[in-house]
């Protein structure tokens, strides 16, 4: 087993672990408590996930992150929950808005993170009115179900599906686990990529909105959904996902950036936000609306 720590001190900003896994942007990682988007933080325990076939845990202690994992994971985590990110620049470049300064404050040290494309892709496509608890039931069950078994350190962790694997799945399978009508979306989806139609890390290369336009080739991708991969996983960091948090802080407190349609009201709040970071911003309001907090 490799080990490693990253000293809180060295990263602008600070990281808060527990916000950043469980405030609706990925799905992909699993807390060894089995409580993962249960509401309540547990500083002791481990998150883990599997990135490129290798298993990775992380925790918080005191004054560093900690990871363990097979490999020299700390390139990994560095990338996957973007340690390299100028938090203190990010939050000092942001608009004079109350709510946003707000939400900053109140959650210091989330981050966005960097999903795997395909595991973020099929994630959101599984969210479409549910809220985020069902998602991570629903995605810890594909990988049970669909993904690499990978024993670690006398635990067994499985890695979220291949578009191989999950296209090897038939409508009926998921909705016997619980997908419903996103079903015949996750298999279609996973077909074009395993057959080579689309990636969605093609994507990646795009100007903004010729990449969201791009991801809307998957079966049940609309709007939302690419706009929530390309911040998530492809580091579009000017994009903001209008779900219906952000659609009720429009209606709350920027009125005037209600255009009528998706791409109108996508533009006018990214400026609204602060244009080159308005992903990060959009994340915090989501949480700070969504939690309460």
């Amino acid at each position: 087993m490799k080990t490693g720590t990253i000293p809180l001190d060295t990263l602008s900003g600070g990281l808060d672990l527990y916000r950043t896994l469980e405030s609706g942007q990925s799905y992909l990682w699993r807390r060894s408590d089995g409580e993962m988007y249960s509401g309540a933080p547990a500083p002791d325990e481990w998150y883990s996930t599997v990135a490129d076939g290798t298993v990775v845990r992380v925790r918080l202690s005191a004054d560093a992150l900690e990871w363990e994992s097979t490999a020299d994971a700390e390139p990994v985590v560095r990338r996957l929950l973007r340690l390299d990110d100028d938090l203190e620049m990010i939050v000092a470049a942001a608009p004079d808005d109350p709510l946003l300064a707000e939400a900053y404050e109140a959650h210091r040290g989330m981050r966005l993170v960097e999903d795997p494309p395909f595991g973020c892709l099929i994630s959101f496509i599984c969210s479409a009115q549910m809220r985020v608890g069902r998602i991570h039931t629903m995605v810890s069950t594909l990988a049970r179900e669909y993904g690499d078994a990978i024993e670690f350190d006398g635990e067994t962790y499985h890695a979220f599906p291949t578009p191989a694997q999950l296209a090897a799945a038939t409508e009926a399978d998921l909705r016997e686990l619980g997908l419903g009508y996103r079903a015949p979306y996750v298999v279609r989806t996973a077909e074009l990529v395993a057959d080579g139609e689309a990636d969605p890390a093609e994507a990646r290369d795009l100007e903004y909105e010729s990449a969201r336009e791009y991801l809307k080739r998957f079966v049940g991708v609309g709007d939302k959904v690419a706009d929530c991969v390309l911040l998530f996983s492809l580091e579009f960091d000017q994009a903001v996902p209008l779900d219906t948090w952000l659609k009720s802080a429009i209606e709350d407190y920027y009125p005037d950036c209600d255009r009528g349609s998706y791409g109108a009201t996508s533009r006018a709040i990214r400026e609204e936000l602060g244009g080159e970071y308005a992903g990060y911003a959009q994340t915090y309001i989501f949480h700070h609306l969504r939690t309460g907090e």
